[in-house]
């Protein structure tokens, strides 16, 4: 493919994707595939001599398409939200035309002091205490991570290392072997809070956690993967009360702030902290800006060497949504679950089963547990709309999560009406 077939297979590309995007409503959301159902429907080896670009596009909707999960379905209500917009589409295009990997700032400049500029104006869209952003001369500053998850290994493994060498500072005798066997055996040299849990958004207490850590000099991790995009709006900012006693800070854009997966937003107080754990410095990639004071090698500041232009999409979004239409999009989906809890409370048969502070709800019928278990069952063979369950207190119960760019009020009174239909028809079925 040279310079002017792509051209003209990016806009095919585009006229695909804009197609697929404005016609995802019309797709059932969740696939009638079984496990293995790919394998026969293509060629067991790669091709000798090249497919045309038809054939492929061809094979993506009657191979691909019928197996995927539209997870941007506005009837798709599972899980929690996975970011997606147009401008962020664009931003990745760029990303993987210039192709650099950015495991320092000589590997690609732009790549490196993007993400730092991108961190920071974040940060501050966030309100974190400044000890969280590089500013000019800054302790601390931010980094993009692959996940959620990601982050919280590496900043356990940057508390794992910091203690260790303070302890062995303390007592020179013992060896780095000898502290973690104790660590293991007698204490934790960290604390995981949790702002949006998983299950229910349920928020920990950071002002009742956080003076603890700050006094027993435990680190302290703050893990708002989902609710964390919501702190850009003045009126859910004080769920992040208490952040200033954390040592590091991570939530998702790419689950609610429309950067599209992956994008990870960690913050330190202290660089040095992930530096002194991650530090990877053969000759081969040093530079002479390296001891400057001036730059960021952001290899020291996670698990992998390789990093990909990812503040592209962060760029790209904040300047053409803005902060106000960001904020927007937030109070939607939260309203949009709010209009979705009165509908359920307005049914008798129903209860509602934990605070609905964003966009989660969680609900169930009254009564056993294999009756709801019994009504999930239905509505995802229905496939009609896509939930998934959750246990709270011994209950189960369903979640109702807002995801979709595109859902309006008409498709959440529609899933709801669906919902209470296939309830009615179980509770008749069960009198039976």
């Amino acid at each position: 493919m040279d310079a002017s077939e792509f051209r003209r297979r990016g806009k095919e590309m585009v006229d695909y994707v804009a197609d697929y995007m404005e016609g995802i409503e019309g797709r059932q959301v969740y696939p009638d595939v079984e496990p293995g159902y790919l394998r026969p429907l293509i060629p067991t080896t790669a091709p000798q001599e090249p497919d045309t670009f038809e054939d492929i596009i061809n094979d993506v909707e009657k191979i691909i398409m019928p197996g995927v999960t539209h997870w941007h379905s506005p009837y798709f209500f599972a899980y929690f939200p996975t970011a997606s917009s147009y401008p962020a589409m664009l931003a990745d295009m760029l990303c993987g035309a210039i192709g650099c990997i950015g495991f320092s700032w000589a590997a690609s400049p732009a790549c490196t002091e993007l993400e730092t500029v991108m961190m920071d104006w974040l940060g501050k869209m966030l309100q974190l205490p400044e000890a969280f952003l590089a500013g000019n001369a800054g302790e601390g500053g931010g980094v993009i991570q692959g996940s959620a998850s990601e982050a919280t290994l590496v900043a356990l493994l940057a508390a794992r290392t910091k203690v260790t060498r303070r302890l062995q500072a303390a007592s020179p005798g013992l060896t780095q072997a000898t502290i973690m066997e104790k660590l293991v055996a007698y204490s934790s040299d960290q604390v995981v809070a949790t702002l949006g849990t998983t299950s229910c958004c349920s928020f920990d207490n950071l002002l009742e956690v956080g003076p603890i850590c700050i006094k027993e000099d435990v680190w302290l991790h703050i893990d708002a993967a989902y609710a964390g995009s919501a702190f850009i709006c003045p009126e859910f900012r004080p769920l992040l009360n208490g952040v200033e006693f954390a040592d590091s800070f991570n939530f998702n854009p790419h689950k609610w702030l429309l950067v599209n997966f992956d994008c990870s937003a960690m913050w330190v107080k202290k660089r040095t902290d992930l530096t002194g754990a991650f530090k990877l410095d053969p000759v081969y990639l040093k530079h002479s800006h390296q001891d400057s004071g001036l730059i960021t090698d952001y290899r020291h500041w996670q698990l992998p060497l390789g990093r990909r232009f990812r503040s592209l999409k962060m760029w790209f979004v904040f300047r053409m949504y803005g902060i106000k239409g960001l904020q927007a999009y937030i109070r939607k989906h939260v309203q949009l679950s709010h209009e979705f809890e009165s509908l359920v409370q307005q049914d008798p048969r129903f209860e509602i089963c934990a605070e609905v502070t964003l966009g989660l709800v969680c609900f169930r019928l009254k009564g056993s547990n294999k009756l709801t278990e019994a009504l999930l069952e239905r509505i995802n063979n229905a496939k009609k709309i896509h939930l998934v369950p959750c246990h709270l207190r011994d209950k189960f119960v369903l979640r109702f999560a807002i995801c979709s760019r595109t859902v309006e009020s008409a498709h959440v009174q529609l899933a709801w009406e669906h919902i209470r239909g296939l309830a009615t028809e179980l509770l008749k079925a069960e009198k039976e």
